[in-house]
């Protein structure tokens, strides 16, 4: 049995991939074997920078998988990954310098603990803004999931920022996918080829793949759903998506007024030109914007590649957030260049030129809470939160949920949001006019244009607020309070010592086995309906709620 599904006949966390054996490890305690830091494309450096991922080399002897690849190079954020990969007290000490490495393009493996073949495959694609994030963050950690929902999770690392979305003129070859600049999404694809090639090693059918991503993580599915490339693949590398918290709109296919979820490519022409630009002054090879183009001018297109391929990753993040920031160019995501990425994805849609899988897409209730500094785009005045990034992660990472609160919300939100609860001025419900502006527009967009060419459209909004008193009014039913629930963690992690106490176990621990359950029909029919929702779930413009008190799940049908 353990033959037929990959391992050999006396061990188990010995799987042969196309590039070499691999040894994982056993977690006895969630009854699950886990292979980490697999290498699925060279590592992205010197003048392999801004290059499509390369084929790793493959390697003789048993390569010991047991420990993340990793993080990929990015400015340090409270989201990780500090100065060691994981989730420690160095998090709040490296803020916006650069942590780390271009050595990045690893992934992990997670399954049950169980001879049984033929399993599904769960991609998730990390959230950060396009910016930050890393599979080693505890949220991540794939082993309840898999056992849950019975199931191969596998999380990819992938390049982030400047490094992996890059448009700068000096840096086209003619190749159509070096030239789109999506290194990132290229990142992806490489991700879901290795899966493809190596599914049936981990005891997983290559033919039920679902890519789930996050924020950041879903934009980049929605351009995975939407990609030429990805359209015209031929086998398809994946075959049912889960969108969660994210869109695909540039701003003209949405009501004036909206934050799009996709910029244009001229945005990052602007941002690699300024990048480039703002190199050469802060080299003192020029002194001003005008010497600076005259230099750039007076260069090959290769002395400029080989230029920016010698700045260190922290030479190009310090000159972003102390330069491009300013001008509003600090940003990343997938650039629409219409090879990889679609020219206008809802277009493609619309056109039927997609990838036509299933989709299951969701949002939290409160998405805008954690975007206080965009509430001045719906009439606030100033950023909502009047703490530091510094002094949240110092709070967060101290905190004890199971004691008295420990601080207030006037400590955490400005007076002008308060009281939180004061219809149209409060911090609820300035966040409410960002989530209907920012996400729930591009929502409807998307969902919408999808539910005209296909019926296999579900759609969840995520409702649970039971934290402590006073972070439910803080954060409620945030961006990202569903992760926990999605991969079964409640441990170490940002917001868990916030969020989660012994007086509300009880009942986000049920949500939790409903959502991975529901996870689980998904990946394997296509379908998330299944007797532990205890509700029908329709499609869209149907919504299932997932909601629950401190002592049991409630879900419900809208």
């Amino acid at each position: 049995m353990l033959g037929a599904c990959g391992g050999s006949s006396d061990d188990p966390l010995l799987r042969k991939t196309h590039l070499g054996e691999v040894r994982g490890a056993e977690d006895s305690a969630s009854g699950t074997w886990s292979w980490k830091g697999l290498p699925y494309a060279k590592p992205p450096v010197g003048a392999l920078r801004w290059q499509p991922p390369q084929e790793p080399d493959a390697w003789t002897a048993p390569r010991t998988t047991t420990a993340f690849g990793n993080a990929c190079a990015q400015y340090g954020r409270v989201y990780g990954p500090g100065a060691n990969n994981r989730f420690d007290e160095t998090i709040g000490t490296t803020l916006n310098q650069a942590v780390g490495s271009e050595d990045c393009l690893y992934l992990n493996v997670w399954r049950p603990a169980t001879n049984e073949g033929n399993l599904p495959v769960i991609v998730f694609l990390h959230g950060g803004s396009n910016v930050s994030g890393y599979t080693a963050d505890p949220v991540y950690d794939g082993a309840a999931l898999a056992k849950t929902a019975n199931a191969i999770v596998v999380t990819p690392n992938f390049r982030l920022g400047v490094l992996g979305f890059m448009n700068l003129p000096q840096l086209k070859t003619g190749d159509a996918a070096t030239d789109s600049g999506n290194f990132t999404m290229l990142d992806s694809i490489k991700a879901l080829q290795f899966v493809r090639s190596n599914a049936q090693a981990f005891g997983g059918n290559p033919e039920s793949v679902t890519v789930v991503g996050q924020s950041a993580g879903a934009i980049n599915v929605w351009a995975l759903q939407t990609s030429p490339m990805m359209a015209a693949a031929n086998p398809k590398l994946f075959h049912r998506v889960m969108p969660l918290s994210g869109g695909i709109s540039l701003a003209s296919n949405l009501p004036a007024g909206s934050i799009p979820t996709l910029s244009p490519a001229s945005t990052y022409l602007a941002q690699g030109n300024a990048l480039l630009q703002n190199l050469v002054i802060g080299d003192g090879l020029a002194t001003d914007a005008a010497s600076a183009q005259a230099y750039i001018a007076g260069r090959t297109n290769a002395q400029i590649a080989e230029y920016m391929r010698s700045k260190t990753a922290s030479q190009v993040f310090t000159t972003l957030l102390t330069k491009l920031a300013l001008l509003g160019l600090a940003g990343s995501g997938p650039i629409p260049d219409g090879s990889v990425v679609a020219a206008d994805p809802i277009g493609a849609i619309n056109a039927g030129n997609y990838v036509k899988v299933p989709v299951l897409a969701g949002n939290t209730r409160d998405e805008g809470k954690l975007f206080p500094s965009f509430l001045p785009f719906v009439g606030g005045s100033g950023n909502a939160r009047v703490v530091t990034d510094a002094q949240l992660f110092a709070n967060h990472f101290t905190y004890n949920p199971n004691a008295a609160a420990q601080t207030t919300v006037e400590q955490w939100i400005a007076p002008s949001y308060l009281p939180v609860s004061a219809p149209t001025t409060g911090f609820t419900a300035r966040a409410e006019a960002l989530n209907r502006i920012f996400f729930l527009n591009s929502r409807d967009n998307v969902l919408n244009a999808l539910k005209a060419k296909q019926d296999n459209v579900w759609y969840y909004r995520f409702d649970w607020d039971e934290q402590p008193a006073p972070w439910n009014d803080i954060y409620g039913a945030v961006h990202v309070v569903d992760l926990p629930f999605l991969f079964g963690n409640f441990g170490p992690s940002l917001f868990g010592n916030v969020w989660f106490s012994s007086a509300n176990k009880p009942g986000r621990v049920e949500l939790s086995t409903a959502m991975m359950q529901a996870v689980s029909s998904f990946a394997r029919n296509g379908d998330p309906n299944n007797a532990a929702l205890g509700a029908t779930w329709s499609t869209w413009p149907r919504t299932l709620v997932f909601d629950a008190s401190p002592t049991a799940k409630s879900i419900r049908a809208e």
